[in-house]
This record gives structure tokens, C-alpha cells and sequence, in this order.
């Protein structure tokens, strides 16, 4: 399969670095399957640059993956932006984008019942992230190329 993480330099060896913001998967490196959406993440930058990679998936049980958006999906993004760490190597599934994680925010204020977030959270176009955790679950990245995304 090939993957695409979208930033402001290419990443031929990717490292795990320590992040002050909470993110879906928790603290780790998110790489895409959806070459569009790695491009759209770089454009955030000046110089905006979209490295390739062969991922290989590891056989290992310490893979998570969420083929859909359901309510443990929901509870894991809840769990891990919040801060609360996981036991995964990899995890994969769709993004909660600035709009989703909105109502996301507002599910956990209070604000929305579980009911009301399902029915505002349906996507306009389909996302997709593999966040890789730990340090070794780096090895099934192969770094293929990178390239600068033209407007």
C-alpha cells in the first residue's frame, strides 16, 4: 500500500516526536492513504511537501484498525484527545476533520447526545489516516519519494 504524509520538508526517515496537542490517534507519525488529502495537509506550510512511502502492515495484535466511524471510534478519539494514552503500535481509520472534531467537543461538553453527533458528523468526502505510535512500528514505512504540491 502506499502512503503519503503531508508537511513542509520531505521525511526520509520518520521519527515519532512529542506533540503538546492531543490528536485523534494519540501522539505519533499520520501518514494517509488518500494522496489528495497528504496534499492538502502540506499546503498548510510555505514550502508544502508530500513524502512517499511502501507501508507494509505488520501481522502483530497491536494494530488497530476502524473500518468505519462508530461509537468505538468515536470513544477512541474521545479517549485519545483527551490525552489518555493506548497500548496500539499503529492505528488506522477516518480523520475527524475541524468540523467533526467541533461536534466532538461538543459531545464531550455535554453539548450533543451520541445521537445528535452521528447526525451531524457525516463526511462531504471521505478521509483517511494511519497514525504509527511507537518508535518500531516505523519499520513497515519504506520511503519511496516526496515531491512539493503545486497549487
Amino acid at each position: 500500500m502506499i502512503v503519503y504524509h503531508g508537511g513542509y520538508c520531505a521525511v526520509e526517515k520518520p521519527v515519532i516526536r512529542a506533540v503538546k496537542n492531543n490528536k485523534d490517534f494519540g501522539q505519533g507519525f499520520y501518514c494517509t492513504e488518500l494522496q489528495a488529502q497528504a496534499d492538502k495537509w502540506a499546503r498548510r506550510f510555505d514550502t508544502p511537501i508530500v513524502s512517499v512511502y511502501e507501508y507494509r502492515p505488520p501481522t502483530a495484535a497491536d494494530v488497530l484498525a476502524f473500518a468505519d466511524m462508530t461509537d468505538d471510534w468515536l470513544d477512541f478519539i474521545v479517549d485519545c484527545r483527551s490525552g489518555k494514552p493506548h497500548g496500539y503500535a499503529i492505528v488506522e481509520g477516518a480523520m475527524a476533520n475541524d468540523q467533526v472534531w467541533n461536534y466532538i467537543a461538543d459531545f464531550i461538553g455535554g453539548i450533543l447526545t451520541r445521537e445528535q453527533f452521528w447526525v451531524l458528523a457525516k463526511f462531504k468526502r471521505p478521509t483517511h489516516q494511519i497514525a504509527f505510535c511507537v518508535a518500531s512500528a516505523l519499520n513497515c514505512l519504506e520511503y519511496l519519494k516526496s515531491y512539493e504540491v503545486r497549487a
